[in-house]
């Protein structure tokens, strides 16, 4: 048996575990029920590059555990190619056929071209491991290649000139953030999270860009554009402070007074005057107006500050326990941790049901917020850099191996995401029933309450663990069953939600999504949310 025919192995060398084709399994038993759901050219494609993905995979792992990769990835997980490669296309295909459905030809080509820059992105990651690869891989070059041919003919017959230099853009873009991020961050990402993070951060910033060169009065969401504005300023501001405290030591009073002038600098000569050509309004009066509209709204505000007000204190007296414990290595236990989960869940719930239009700017905010907060922690800026530093210590764990703490921005976007993706012009006048009426609580079921109860009832009750996992059957099965039971509740509180007897559809879904949290190695945060929502939409 030649060495391209020896089983695929694993990060640590052996052959693949059972933990890794479980994983593959769960993914392709997603790709396969969008599928048999879209069946169109588009999800032949989608196939295709997960079958592609699944033995380039490997190569990836390999590279890994050589350390031959390019950059330094997170050393704890494998690569994770395959759950990332098909989350951009399948949520194209999803979006394409919901917003066909009702009518929406804008968002329904809109879905198409995020199904092609998915399955670009992927595509290019999958050579990029080929490519350093010795001995060079040939049956897995041929498979990727016949996966690669099929797509870009399918791709070059159904996207016009516009939407192929669209995704052309788009690539480029991720090729530079790749090169910029990863080589700033080493140690923060896998594979699969640099290419599902640093691939949505590329396409946010080619529209932001298309929509400033189009932009026409009146044309366009105020909200969305308040969106890319801000996601993208941070990533820009932060490419800039890393640049600049090369040169300079960010931990002293005259650099600290530097980061603030520049933020503010940066702010409002650039983020606020940019956001204004888009909405054509003064954007911090928009910004006022918009958040004390209706008395919900006030009241909506009032509650959420109570909760980050019960966060920060959850952090002071967690932290309080450290100080009096005798060991200074003192971690945070898993439920201490999942404290923030439940907080989450309360935050998101009463936004959904009575105004996500409020929830999804207030999310936004939050997280410009988080970004700050993290950068103010990263370059040690007085004068809180050094207390961020020793009080968001004690919740690191083993996902944190870089020098950023990314963990509860990836609880934020994975509550988020749901909010975020799906466009309103295709889920308005009752578009949204069946399954598809449980998509904005797509995060709140599998992170709020799918992996809090999961990781709980495992770590404490957990005695039959998954094959090659420390996840636990119990773990899951609590899982599944408290997610029933919160589509349960939300059926009880939330008058909008018309399930139409797809009981069949949601329970396999969440079923689905609480076998990928037991055997991924991934950001679970972010992924779970995303995979949920897919199946969701389909």
């Amino acid at each position: 048996m030649t060495r391209e025919h020896a089983p695929p192995a694993s990060g640590n060398g052996a052959p693949l575990s059972g933990s890794v084709l479980a994983e593959a399994a769960v993914v392709f038993a997603v790709v396969l029920s969008i599928h048999a759901a879209v069946w169109d050219r588009y999800s032949w494609c989608a196939v295709a590059l997960a079958v592609q993905a699944f033995y380039v995979q490997y190569k990836w792992d390999r590279l890994l555990q050589q350390g031959s990769a390019v950059f330094q990835f997170r050393m704890s997980a494998n690569s994770g190619l395959l759950p990332a490669s098909v989350v951009m296309p399948l949520l194209g295909l999803v979006m394409k056929e919901r917003c066909q459905s009702v009518g929406n030809p804008y968002f329904e080509r809109f879905g198409i071209v995020v199904a092609a820059t998915g399955m670009a992105v992927a595509l290019f990651s999958s050579v990029l491991a080929l490519g350093i690869s010795r001995p060079v891989p040939t049956n897995t070059c041929v498979i990727s290649g016949l996966a690669g041919g099929v797509i870009i003919y399918i791709m070059k017959h159904s996207l016009s000139v516009g939407e192929v230099i669209e995704v052309l853009e788009v690539l480029l873009i991720f090729v530079y953030l790749n090169m910029i991020l990863l080589y700033l961050l080493p140690r923060c990402f896998t594979p699969g999270e640099a290419l599902l993070v640093l691939g949505g951060i590329s396409f946010m910033l080619n529209q932001l860009i298309k929509r400033s060169l189009t932009v026409v009065e009146s044309q366009g969401d105020p909200v969305d554009f308040f969106l890319l504005v801000v996601v993208v300023g941070m990533v820009l501001m932060g490419i800039f402070f890393s640049t600049l405290f090369v040169f300079m030591d960010s931990g002293t009073w005259a650099s600290s007074i530097f980061f603030h002038l520049m933020t503010c600098v940066l702010g409002l000569g650039v983020v606020l005057p940019w956001l204004h050509r888009l909405i054509r309004k003064n954007p911090l009066l928009w910004l006022l107006q918009f958040l004390f509209q209706t008395e919900t709204r006030i009241y909506l505000l009032v509650y959420w500050s109570l909760l980050a007000t019960l966060a920060c204190l959850v952090v002071l007296y967690q932290n309080a326990k450290r100080s009096s414990s005798e060991s200074k290595k003192h971690q945070a236990p898993t439920i201490a941790r999942k404290y923030f989960h439940f907080i989450v869940v309360a935050t998101y719930i009463p936004g959904i049901i009575f105004d996500r239009t409020l929830l999804y700017v207030a999310a936004t905010i939050c997280l410009a917020v988080f970004i700050f907060l993290e950068y103010v922690r990263y370059f040690r800026i007085k004068p809180l850099g050094h207390t961020l530093r020793s009080l968001l210590s004690l919740f690191l764990d083993e996902r944190d191996s870089g020098p950023l703490i990314l963990t509860h921005i990836y609880l934020l976007l994975g509550m988020s995401l749901p909010i975020w993706l799906v466009p309103r012009p295709c889920t308005q006048k009752g578009s949204l029933a069946g399954a598809r009426a449980l998509v904005p609580y797509a995060g709140v079921l599998a992170v709020g309450v799918g992996d809090t109860v999961a990781s709980i009832f495992g770590s404490t009750m957990g005695e039959i663990h998954w094959p090659g996992t420390k996840k636990t059957f119990e773990g899951t099965m609590t899982s599944i069953f408290a997610q029933i039971i919160s589509v349960a509740l939300i059926l009880i509180f939330d008058s909008g939600v018309d399930l139409n007897y797809s009981y069949a559809w949601i329970l396999g879904s969440i079923s689905i999504v609480s076998l990928l949290e037991a055997y991924t190695t991934q950001i679970d945060n972010l992924l779970l949310p995303l995979y949920l929502l897919i199946l969701l939409m389909a």
